[in-house]
């Protein structure tokens, strides 16, 4: 378990009075509006100046899903569309310093058009099926991305004997070459440095790019991934996707694997609580799901049942359930720009009949594992039973005391509302008490931004059976204020962020929420819904200056560069003013997702964090500790 560090737009966050006054006093028409006013960027420009459309989150390479990593995905996706038409199985990936090279052994990009397919926008040959049949990256975007935002970038492509590479800076041609070398074989290789003018101070996490490449491995069966010499290659496929993913943790039975031509499946059950879905689209991720996953729950619900001659609900069989997919697919359609969610209503007509006759086929030749696998059926159905008077209880309770859900402050824009566009926007706080409550309903963006005021500290859920949750008033507050009393299908907001004080407190309470999610919600962590908010700990200003600083690092530098300065340490949300706090939930907001490396570790984690095991907790604590002097 991991709470990734946010994205830092700058070292210090800095306000200068006579520049906001000089903004706000101008007025709507004061600036002229004529032809003048008008700029025709070039495409690499716009690249250069609008970075997030084309990359996301820029990041400092502490997150995995940082700018610099998506820049590595997009080259290796060229290699591996090699590898899926066929043409070279090995693809060879170095770092040294700042610099990535990637090297397949594909067919290499056409000499001629070399230069126009890594610097022209909507330049390629993935818009010919003939050439390209299943890819994700059909805007033509990809490459030239990473050419416009790398310091440097190099292209070489051999075919035939011949060569030809050309150098960029910045998106900018620099030195072009052509020529004969008869002894290298065919394909190409990328080299870049992301640029620091975009990137700021960043540094790569060999962490994050080796899961990255082990995920190629799982997902293209037969291809070597070779990283500064470690090979990454599957021969199971998604089956080994889970092992790794499932580690120690013991399965019920053996995973259950089928592949098929454009669709391949693996699901087995553990005793956790909840779903969790692995699902890709052409190699894609779709963290969100989409039209393929859930044809794939649709068609492992028919195929149990048909096996069983049952008509078992879909959350008894489910529930406790690992699975994957992956499906191939020509002009997949996804719901945003970002590919988290597939769209595409037409897979739903083959992926249901594919599932079920390969989950019968399979439970009439395990019977072993098919036993195993309905017994936990039928325990999860005995279960929710047991708990269904449970929750008819505590909603019973909940209405007693109020018909609203107590202390929640609700937006007018939800994550399930499907009347805006703006529902990925949407956001609960999860507050730290009614003082910190109080200063960010005032500031808050009352269309997109929810807040929930914690009552106290939680319960530790920690080894407790579900039904607890329900029978604690807190708990299941939160649980009805974010929509998931029957699981996160229901959830009604796109982030749920715990905004709590930078204090002992405040982490205790941050960690038995993050132990309430992990345990019983685990898909919404698994999905990327869970945050951290991030607040400064300093406020260093003078009369001229304000610097917002996020660490005692950032402190010390901002006293060095201002003369004369007061320095605030905020202890509590609470003590900022609710004019200040805004900016701290607004455009520029730092927020940390909460991530796991893979399942396994979440149970071990929050053995070691959350249980019994005091003396070696308070050992570490004494090896770790780190003095905080103000």
């Amino acid at each position: 378990m991991a709470n990734a560090e946010a994205e830092p737009t700058k070292s210090t966050r800095k306000t200068t009075g006579k520049k906001k006054a000089a903004k706000s006093s101008a007025a709507p028409g004061s600036v002229a509006y004529d032809e003048k006013a008008i700029q025709t960027l070039d495409a690499l420009e716009h690249i250069r100046l609008r970075t997030g459309m084309y990359i996301g989150r820029l990041g400092n390479g502490s997150h995995p899903l940082d700018g610099i990593y998506v820049m590595l995905k997009e080259v290796v996706d060229n290699a591996i569309d090699e590898f899926i038409m066929g043409a070279g199985k090995r693809v060879e990936i170095g770092r040294e310093g700042d610099t990535v090279t990637v090297r397949d052994f594909g067919r290499g990009i056409p000499l001629g058009k070399l230069v126009d397919c890594v610097s022209q926008i909507n330049t390629g040959g993935k818009y010919n099926d003939d050439v390209f049949q299943f890819s994700v990256g059909l805007n033509g975007v990809g490459t030239k991305a990473v050419n416009a935002l790398a310091a440097d970038f190099v292209a070489t492509s051999w075919r035939d004997g011949k060569y030809r590479r050309a150098r960029f800076a910045r998106g900018k041609l620099e030195k072009d070459q052509k020529g004969k070398q008869g002894d290298a074989p065919d394909g190409t290789e990328v080299c870049f440095t992301p640029d620091p003018e975009i990137f700021g101070s960043y540094q790569w996490n060999e962490e994050f790019i080796e899961h990255r490449l082990r995920y190629y491995a799982f997902l293209n069966r037969g291809v070597a991934l070779v990283y500064n010499g470690r090979k990454f290659q599957s021969n199971r496929g998604l089956a080994d996707l889970l092992d790794y993913e499932i580690g120690e943790d013991t399965p019920l039975y053996d995973t259950v694997h089928c592949s098929a031509e454009r669709v391949e499946f693996a699901f087995t059950h553990t005793n956790s609580y909840g779903e969790s879905y692995f699902a890709f689209v052409n190699g894609q991720y779709t963290n969100d799901g989409g039209t393929h996953q859930s044809a794939f729950r649709e068609g492992l619900l028919k195929g149990i049942n048909e096996f069983a001659k049952k008509n078992y609900a879909g959350e008894d069989i489910r529930d406790g359930i690992v699975g994957a997919i992956a499906i191939k697919l020509q002009d997949p359609v996804f719901e945003s720009q970002t590919k988290n969610k597939l769209g595409s209503t037409e897979v739903r007509s083959w992926i249901v009949p594919a599932v079920r006759q390969e989950v019968v086929k399979w439970l009439h030749q395990h019977p072993d594992d098919a036993k195993a696998l309905l017994e936990k059926v039928q325990a999860n159905e005995r279960i929710r039973k047991e708990l269904a008077s449970i929750k008819k209880e505590a909603r019973e309770r909940a209405k007693k005391v109020a018909i609203r859900i107590p202390k929640l402050t609700d937006c007018k824009v939800h994550f399930d509302d499907a009347r805006g566009d703006r529902r990925d926007e949407s956001t609960i706080f999860l507050a730290e008490g009614d003082s910190a409550a109080g200063v960010m309903v005032p500031c808050r963006d009352v269309q997109t931004q929810a807040i929930f005021s914690l009552k106290g500290k939680p319960l530790n859920c920690h080894g407790l059976k579900r039904d607890a949750i329900y029978k604690n008033e807190e708990l299941y507050n939160i649980m009805r204020a974010l929509g998931i009393e029957d699981g996160i299908e229901g959830l009604r907001y796109n982030r749920v962020v715990i905004a709590t004080d930078a204090d002992v407190d405040g982490m205790h309470i941050r960690n038995l929420l993050l132990t309430y999610f992990l345990r019983y919600f685990e898909e919404l962590v698994v999905k990327g819904h869970l945050y951290v908010l991030e607040t400064p700990l300093f406020r260093v200003r003078n009369k001229k200056e304000t610097r917002y600083c996020y660490s005692e690092a950032e402190r010390d530098g901002a006293l060095e560069q201002i003369k004369g300065p007061e320095v605030t340490r905020f202890k509590g949300l609470g003590e900022i003013s609710p004019k200040e706090f805004g900016q701290f939930i607004g455009e520029d907001m730092r927020l940390a997702p909460v991530a796991v490396k893979n399942l396994s570790e979440v149970g071990k984690v929050l053995d070691f964090v959350m249980g019994k095991n005091t003396p070696q907790r308070r050992e570490f604590i004494v090896e770790n500790l780190v003095t905080d002097v103000v």
